[in-house]
């Protein structure tokens, strides 16, 4: 018999944004040269847009482009392929880039995302990401600023979601199955 679903805060609304206070200073000591941030859809949506805004409370004037990628699909597993579905209008050649990533797990996407963007030209890619979970890595790439370790467990909020769903919680949490 299946339950009621509800959602656990795994991570509160008020310890993310301390966190990207954190994040956007420290992406500022790296003093970033034309500096071009570009989100990785849909998850990081809302991260990306909170993190832009404390970037430029940190001073800085970012340019902001949105890359389309998918390894899920429907699904809560990874594919394993990367496909891009919306590519960046803007050159990346001789620039700073900040990849912002809601989850970095098996890495791939992101390995894909900062491959192809270094293979354009791009200055210097860093790659910030929301969660992190180190123990899934399917291929070699690290996260330059990371917002907080996530335990092994599918998460959603705060711009995840699960086949469209819980991505306007304002916090990261897990679906749980109330009986």
């Amino acid at each position: 018999m299946s339950g009621e679903r509800r959602v656990r805060a795994l991570i509160k609304e008020s310890e993310i944004a301390a966190r990207i206070d954190a994040l956007a200073r420290s992406v500022a000591d790296e003093k970033p040269k034309d500096l071009l941030v570009v989100a990785i859809l849909k998850g990081s949506f809302i991260f990306a847009a909170d993190l832009i805004r404390a970037l430029h409370r940190v001073g800085l004037e970012p340019h902001v482009e949105f890359v389309h990628l998918s390894s899920y699909r429907e699904s809560v597993v990874s594919s394993g392929q990367v496909t891009i579905l919306k590519d960046i209008d803007s050159s990346v050649r001789g620039r700073d880039v900040l990849l912002i990533d809601d989850i970095l797990e098996s890495g791939r996407t992101l390995a894909f995302a900062k491959d192809l963007l270094a293979a354009r030209g791009a200055r210097r890619v860093l790659v910030c990401v929301l969660l992190e979970k180190p123990h899934k890595r399917a291929v070699h790439v690290k996260a330059d600023f990371v917002g907080f370790e996530c335990p092994d467990v599918f998460v959603v909020g705060y711009g995840m979601d699960v086949a469209h769903s819980y991505r306007e919680l304002p916090f990261v949490g897990v679906v749980e199955t109330v009986r």
